[in-house]
């Protein structure tokens, strides 16, 4: 039944997603699709809640506990971060809004990758919380073996986010070539304009 649940938060999600970007720009009616878009955390909570009543009924820990704890982690960690990067797309593309700016080279994606990384450490916190929750609330009543496994997981996926990050730092992506024009070019450029 979680594993239902959290595949229903899942699908719920993008399509209260998609809906209410649907109302703020193809039906115009900002305030209605805000109204939706505000709903999503509420998912997050009723998978909280299914979570917690499963293991207070003696529910077994297992890895459907840890995925949600997971997921709820995420949502956390990403989901306003999501639905502000969704929604400046759908305002460039169907409101004639600005282009969303995106570091792509050097420092400036040093600096998103590194924020990419704050915005996972948030998630796997309250990840590792919601297991050592549910391990201390079980206690030795049940293997929490399964639970202590998705607190590894959180763990595995902040290091990689953490390298990813490390190599645009140490070694940046450089822009092609016909991004930087070379000083040869900038001068034939500057001179034509004359």
């Amino acid at each position: 039944m979680l594993v239902a649940l959290i595949i229903v938060c899942e699908v719920g999600f993008w399509v209260l997603l998609a809906g209410g970007l649907a109302l703020r720009y193809l039906a115009r009616m900002p305030r209605l699709g805000a109204a939706v878009l505000l709903c999503e955390p509420l998912l997050e909570l009723v998978l909280l809640v299914a979570t917690a009543v499963d293991l207070e009924n003696g529910g077994e820990p297992s890895w459907t506990h840890g995925l949600a704890a997971l997921y709820i982690g995420y949502t956390v960690g990403y989901g306003h971060y999501t639905v502000k990067w969704l929604d400046r797309h759908a305002a460039y593309r169907f409101a004639g809004g600005p282009k969303p700016p995106g570091p792509k080279y050097g420092t400036a994606r040093a600096v998103h990758e590194w924020k990419l990384w704050t915005r996972t450490l948030a998630g796997a916190a309250v990840a590792l919380g919601l297991l050592q929750g549910a391990i201390w609330y079980v206690g030795d009543a049940a293997d929490t073996g399964a639970l202590q496994s998705w607190q590894y997981v959180a763990l595995r996926v902040l290091g990689i986010q953490a390298v990813i990050a490390a190599t645009y730092t140490f070694w940046p992506r450089k822009p092609p070539a016909a991004e930087h024009p070379s000083a040869e070019e900038r001068q034939e450029r500057s001179a034509a304009e004359r």
